[in-house]
């Protein structure tokens, strides 16, 4: 067992280094589609520290909070996408049979779907994630672990999240126009504080697209920590991570090949 799961940390370790190499290979285009990311983000900083150049406070958040919001949020997606960028386009592997390279290979299928690609823009997300935290965040030991944990968690909301929306392919066929809305809305809701919203808006927020369990990190885990909240999304996590495996795997069984031959590591 411990051979098993040495051998499956190298295979992912092995990926990475490969993706990250292949980036690489095209170090300006790499630049440019990282740095626009990051400027992309910045213009979004720079609305929120204009209005709260006016209102000091909005519904109990400060712009301290705000910008943390924004750093668990990029940071958490650009991690799911960096290091598990394939979540992304599953719909599209599986409406044109292309999953069958993945099924001829000895490893675990979701696994391998999900590391074998690289969002390159998304690395940009993580460097802006990092500079606001440099900027705004709590820099001692437990500021910098609670951020880390408060960025593991939205990274496997976000994933998880993605992977069941997009899973959906194996049911309703060409589903990419559907994950890829269910992602933007999701995307979206994680980068506005949570006190704007009121009554369905807010229990949406927190059932079907769970975005507010990454957006309130700042006020329930960075602030201070709120017991009740944090098991709340420790919860949600783990119910999504198992969950969106399970549901993958379940329509994998639904799956038709494309007939492709090919070859992965």
């Amino acid at each position: 067992m411990i051979n098993k799961m040495k051998g499956i940390v190298l295979f992912m370790w092995s990926c990475w280094k490969l993706n990250l190499a292949g980036a690489m290979e095209f170090r300006l285009s790499f630049l440019l589609t990282a740095g626009m990311m990051m400027v992309n983000n910045a213009v979004w900083i720079l609305f929120w520290g204009i209005y709260f150049q006016r209102f000091q406070v909005v519904n109990g958040w400060t712009l301290q909070d705000v910008m943390m919001m924004w750093a668990v949020s990029s940071g958490g997606f650009g991690l799911s996408a960096v290091l598990f960028g394939n979540a992304y386009r599953i719909a599209s592997l599986v409406a044109a049979g292309q999953l069958d390279i993945y099924l001829s290979q000895p490893k675990p299928v979701l696994l391998h779907i999900l590391i074998s690609r690289m969002s390159v823009s998304a690395i940009g997300d993580i460097l802006f994630a990092l500079i606001i935290y440099a900027f705004f965040g709590n820099l001692s030991m437990l500021g910098i672990g609670k951020f880390v944990l408060a960025l593991l968690v939205a990274m496997l909301i976000f994933m998880f999240f993605v992977v069941i929306a997009q899973s959906l392919a194996f049911f309703i066929g060409n589903a990419e126009g559907i994950g890829q809305q269910l992602f933007n809305g999701m995307l979206a809701c994680s980068t506005y504080p949570t006190g704007i919203f009121r009554g369905a808006g807010k229990l949406i927020l927190f059932t079907i697209i769970p975005a507010g369990f990454i957006s309130y990190m700042p006020i329930g885990l960075l602030r201070s920590i709120e017991p009740v909240f944090l098991l709340q999304a420790l919860g949600v996590a783990f119910f999504l991570t198992i969950g969106g495996t399970a549901f993958f795997y379940y329509g994998l069984k639904r799956y038709s090949s494309g007939n492709m031959m090919g070859m992965r590591m």
